[in-house]
This record gives structure tokens, sequence and C-alpha cells, in this order.
């Protein structure tokens, strides 16, 4: 992935999945797996620190990478450019747009920006509240494999803190999931549903 990065680039999703393991593989394959948008338009979106809102297929440097890790989440350069995009996806998708986010939903850091945008359209899995980032990774990659979509509530007067649910269990690997374990390498493909 260095290599990819540093020589033509590398999707970002791919990227982020790379850098944060379970919690970003768990939104990228949930959004593969349940994103619905219309005409041929992406159906799911990464927020860039100073770029903005891109689909995770978009190309992104070393470069890009490092520029991304000097903007601060919570100022105005990280700000502008999300909502920038978030205004311009409202106007292409339509007034009826669902907008799941799949990132923290109890902190401000962009919550606020964009429930400017969406107000009532911002949603987020009700099972979400009370999780931390790796416990929502699990529960998003267990989705995935079951072929079930989470049930989804707006965001606008939601309960955003709540007490820890319990540990998800313990998910059953097949045999190459097993393999590739036990050979102390890590590897995450979804199941075909």
């Amino acid at each position: 992935m260095a290599r990819q990065l540093r020589a033509s680039g590398a999707p970002v999703g791919d990227v982020f999945a790379w850098l944060s393991a379970l919690y970003f593989r768990g939104k990228l394959g949930y959004a593969r797996a349940f994103a619905r948008a219309p005409r041929q338009l992406p159906g799911s979106f990464v927020m860039l620190p100073g770029i903005g809102l891109r689909p995770p297929d978009t190309l992104i440097s070393s470069g890009d990478l490092a520029a991304m890790g000097a903007v601060e989440v919570e100022s105005a350069a990280f700000v502008r450019p999300l909502v920038r995009d978030a205004e311009a996806l409202l106007d292409t998708y339509g007034r009826q747009i669902r907008v799941v986010l799949l990132g923290s939903i109890a902190t401000g850091k962009y919550t606020g920006a964009l429930l400017e945008v969406f107000a009532r359209r911002l949603l987020f899995p009700a099972a979400f509240v009370g999780r931390g980032d790796m416990s929502r990774g699990g529960l998003l990659l267990r989705a995935v494999r079951s072929g079930e979509e989470l049930s989804y509530i707006p965001v606008a007067g939601a309960t955003l803190h709540g007490p820890r649910p319990p540990k998800l269990p313990p998910t059953e690997r097949s045999p190459r999931e097993r393999e590739t374990r036990s050979q102390g390498m890590t590897r995450w493909a979804p199941r075909r549903a």
C-alpha cells in the first residue's frame, strides 16, 4: 500500500481500511453492501480532512495523506469543504436523500455541520449508541456477513450517548479465515450473502 501511495496513488477507501483496520473496514464493507444511490451516482463517500467528501475509489497519494493529517478535525479547514460537498450532494441527489453516517455520532466533530445541511435526512445506525469504534466496526462487518441492514434513526434529537451494550459474541470463522489468522496474518473478505 505504501508503494502504491508513493507511485500512482491508491483508492482512499483502501488506504483508510489499511490504516484503521477493523473500524474503517467495517464502514467501507457496510457502505459497499447497502448503499443505494440514484442514477448511477456514488452511494458512499469518505470524509477527507481539508478536501471534503469523496467516493472511496478516489485516488490519493502519500502527499495527500500527509496534508490531510495536518488538518485539525474540529477546525474550519475541515468543516468548510465538508459543508460545501454536503450541500452539493443535496443538490445533486435531491431533497429525498437519506444520508447514513457511519462515523462517530457522539461528538460534534462533523455531526453538527452535517446536521445543518441534511437536518432530519441525516441518519445513523441505532445500534451505534454506546459503542466504541471497534465495536461499531465489528457490528458493521457482521451486518455485511449476514446480509441484514441495520435500522437507522435520525441524528437530530437522538440520544447519542448511552450505556455500553454487551460485547458482541464471537463469530464463527470460515476455514480460510482460521487458516489466515493461524499464520499470523489478518485478511478480511466479506462473505457473500
